[in-house]
């Protein structure tokens, strides 16, 4: 069966590098959305030159130019967006383009992470709500009836964990931990590496068209494991 052409939008990010990777690794044709900004910063071009060379084919664009999203959308037959949280509402020209040429055989919005739906904790300290703008994509998408996955991974160990799940912290804080709930609460945290490699497989699975897929690891370990 032939593969189809992926376009990943977001390819600088931490999660996004991996998606680039893992779909060449499944012999996808592969593209990159990427900001004239990345260009010039020096760790995003050294990354995209990276990409370039195993393969991807970069082209120059924008969630916030639509011209340019519809050339890109129009050249591949999936595509996966993982921009940070703070952009997600960005994506909405982005499935306007999408709805339009109705091409898409696959969208996967950035929702990665803990599933909007059924979180439990919505406010950050700042009083920023973390989960409603995924959730109004989602449901954009849904009622544009664009065809979709949502891949609901939870927590990205290497985010939380060195910090021993203190937001904000990128190491252990000295003086106090703030443990939420009673502190048997269980959590589920992932690689991004493993995040983006069932990523790239689900995208042709019929099984999964449409459909939430929860990913968790096999088994449990603790912490100190």
């Amino acid at each position: 069966m032939e593969k189809s052409k992926i376009l990943i939008i977001g390819a600088t990010g931490s999660l996004g590098y991996h998606l680039a990777e893992s779909s060449l690794k499944f012999c996808h044709p592969t593209f990159a959305l990427v900001r004239d900004s990345a260009i010039s910063d020096p760790i995003k071009s050294h990354k995209l030159q990276c990409l370039s060379h195993a393969g991807v084919t970069l082209l120059k664009g924008s969630l916030e130019d639509e011209a340019s999203l519809v050339e890109a959308v129009k050249l591949v037959d999936v595509v996966i967006c993982a921009v940070s949280a703070k952009q997600t509402l960005q994506q909405k020209l982005l499935i306007k383009v999408i709805k339009q040429l109705g091409s898409i055989k696959r969208f996967i919005p950035s929702e990665f992470g803990s599933d909007p739906t059924k979180a439990k904790v919505c406010e950050l300290e700042d009083g920023y709500n973390f989960y409603a703008p995924k959730i109004e994509i989602r449901q954009l998408v849904e009622a544009e009836g664009i065809p979709y996955t949502i891949i609901s991974c939870n927590f990205f160990m290497k985010i939380l964990l060195p910090s021993l799940v203190q937001p904000g912290l990128s190491a252990p804080p000295r003086d106090k931990v703030t443990i939420f709930g009673d502190g048997n609460t269980k959590g589920v945290f992932m690689q991004e590496s493993d995040v983006a490699a069932f990523t790239i497989n689900a995208v042709d699975d019929p099984r999964t068209l449409n459909k939430v897929l929860y990913l968790r690891p096999p088994g449990k370990c603790l912490f100190y494991e």
